[in-house]
Parts: C-alpha cells; structure tokens; sequence
C-alpha cells in the first residue's frame, strides 16, 4: 500500500504544471526545479534512510515515511505561490523517498526465500502508483481543480497508515522493544564496486526517468500537442514499467549475469530519445513506450539490491547508497534538460543528456550484474 504512492506526487504534477504555472505564475526555469525536486529529495532520503532504519527500526521508520508523505501529498494542495510548492512538494518527497531505501531490506527481512515474488509485488505497486496519476491528472484537475487533484493522492499514504502501525507494534512486541543497531550495522559499501556499479545503473535511470516525465509534455507541446495528448504520454511512457515489472525481478534471479538485458533496454531508449526529436508527433505513443522500456532497469536495479547481498544489514546499506548517490547524481538532470533547451532554442542538446546517461547506464549495469556479493567484497567488519 505505501509503495502505491512512491510516485503519485511526481506524475499527478507533472501532466498539471502548464496550468499550475499559469495559477501561479511561474516558467519553465521553476519547471526545471520542479523536476530536479524528486531526484534530489530520493537522495537526500536514500543518504539518511538506512540510518534511521538502524536507529528507529526498519518499521518504526517505515510508519515515519508514511506519515510524512501523506501530510505533504495532502497539503501542497493548498500552495498559494511557488515556493510553498515546492516545499510541501519536497517534504512529500523526502517521505517517498525514505520508502524507496526502507522497502528492500524490509523485503529481505521477511521474504528472504521469496525475494522475487516480493520484488515484483511492491515494484507493480510503485509502477501502478506512476501510472494512474499521469493518467487521470487532467481530468481529474477539469473536474475539481488542479489543487484537489493534487491533494487527493494523500489518501493513499493514510490507508496505508494503519497496516504499518500494526507490523511496527508487532515487531516491537517481538523484539522487546530494542534498538536495532545492533542487528543492522552499518558497512562501508562505498568502498565496494558493486555499490558504485548500482549507483550509475540505478541513477542514470533515474536521471532518464524524471527528465522525461518533467519534460515530455513541453516537448510535444512545443510540436504541436495539446495537454491530453501530453498527459497520455507521460502516462504511457511510466506504464510501460508494468510489463518490466513482471519481467526484471525474475531475470535478476534466473540469469547469473542479466547484463545482457541492460543493453536491450538502453538499445531501447536511443530509440525512443531518436523518434522523439526528429518524429515527435508521428507515432507518439510508440516512442514514449521505447523510452519507458529504456529505464526497465530500474524494477532490474532495486532487485538487485537484494540479490547481490547476502544479509538484511547488506542490503539496507546497499540500498540507501545506491539510491542515495545515485538520485543525487540524477538531481541535475531535469534542470539541466531545461537548461539546455533554454540556451540551444531545441532539444537536440537536451535529448542528447539522456543519450550520455544511456552510456553510463550501461557501464554501472556492466560492475554490479556481475554474479558476486556486496559482503565478499568489502574489507572485514
């Protein structure tokens, strides 16, 4: 249920930041801002996150983020100019991405023999949670008003409440109480090239990720396209995340080095990136989905968190560098899109970011599918 809404404050803004900026007035250097938010806010999360799981407990934090993501979800709603957005936008963030970096070791502590199974299950949730908002932005913002559009995504954290409250009481009752340092300790996986392998693979994919779903919308707006027609796209470019869903997690497990898939998606996003600046608007929809197969890598990283480490201790600290670094390395991406859209006039310059991105991709996937784990790799501890 938390994992529904990892992505809902990204992609229900993002088909709405036309009318958003016309309400309060700002352009697209706020725009660029505005995407660069859920990259930077992921890393800040992802750097802090496995040490309040150490502190608090993976599931005390766990109701934390909850709590922190519905109440900036439901409140930006309420943002009467640009700046209280994007801090009501940021906290909202912060709280998601704490859930990106405490899922996978909650996901190795109670399904260690099922880690597939379980990969998939919370990964479609976050896929379905991008999707559905892009999807149902605009009409929902015709109906009621771009802020209740916004607004209304807190629903899902606040359901999502009252199941966490249980399992943290219940983990606290088993283990009387006590702290879990002891239990998850920290490792210096940055002295590990797996770890920095996951941070070009998994930020990389990120860095493709928001600058498209920032900017596609303005891309087809400047050839022509309306809201809708944007709307659908951002829409089907992160649905297109449902099919690697079913997909990535198993491969991690099947294929002892799934590497060679990397290189069909990036395959798959040098497409999409070409369609898209020399066709924007013929075969719209099939450029958009070659892009959305590009980043399949991430469902294929977040896996691999778990994979390539042998203890739930391995994989909290695995997940919060990797995506810790690896958002902050993705942070630059939206604004430097618009940054390079503003000075070239086009988005030739802009485009081809992502194709450098793409290249890095490939390398970080190449370090970290290699079959071998975190723990082996690091100097005793």
């Amino acid at each position: 249920m938390f994992a529904l809404s990892l992505r809902a404050a990204v992609t229900s803004l993002t088909p709405l930041l036309g009318r958003v900026s016309d309400d309060l007035g700002f352009g697209n250097a706020a725009i660029g801002a505005i995407g660069m938010l859920p990259t930077l806010m992921f890393g800040v999360a992802g750097l802090v996150g496995s040490g309040l799981g150490r502190r608090f407990g993976l599931e005390i934090a766990t109701v934390g983020a909850v709590i922190v993501t519905a109440a900036g979800t439901g409140l930006r709603g309420l943002a009467g100019d640009t700046w209280s957005l994007m801090a009501l936008s940021a906290v909202a963030l912060f709280g998601m991405g704490l859930g990106n970096v405490l899922i996978p070791p909650l996901v190795k502590r109670y399904f260690p023999r099922r880690i597939a199974a379980s990969s998939t299950a919370y990964i479609l949730c976050v896929q379905l949670g991008t999707t559905v908002p892009a999807a149902v932005a605009v009409p929902a913002a015709d109906a009621v008003g771009w802020r209740w559009a916004l607004a209304g995504w807190a629903v899902i954290p606040l359901l999502a409440l009252v199941p966490w409250i249980a399992v943290a009481q219940r983990r606290r009752a088993e283990t009387s109480g006590e702290i879990e340092t002891a239990a998850t300790p920290r490792l210096p996986v940055w002295r590990s090239p797996i770890a920095w392998g996951l941070v070009f693979l998994f930020g990389m994919t990120s860095l493709m990720t928001y600058s498209l779903l920032t900017w596609i919308p303005e891309l087809l707006a400047d050839a022509g396209a309306d809201d809708a027609l944007g709307g659908t796209a951002v829409a089907a470019f992160a649905g297109v995340g449902f099919l690697a869903t079913f997909v990535a997690p198993w491969l991690c497990l099947r294929f002892a080095n799934p590497y060679g898939f990397v290189v069909g998606f990036a395959a798959c996003m040098l497409s999409g990136l070409a369609g898209l600046y020399w066709a924007p608007l013929t075969g719209t929809i099939a450029w958009v989905l070659l892009a959305g197969l590009g980043v399949s890598s991430f469902p294929m990283a977040l896996t691999l968190i778990n994979v390539r480490t042998r203890t739930a201790a391995g994989s909290a600290s695995l997940s919060g560098f990797g995506q810790g670094v690896g958002y902050l390395l993705a942070c630059a991406g939206p604004l430097l899109f618009g940054i390079l859209r503003e000075v070239s006039g086009g988005w030739g310059l802009s485009l081809s970011l992502l194709v450098v991105a793409t290249c890095l991709m490939l390398i970080g996937g190449y370090v970290i599918c290699r079959p071998r784990f975190l723990e082996d790799s690091l100097p005793a501890v």
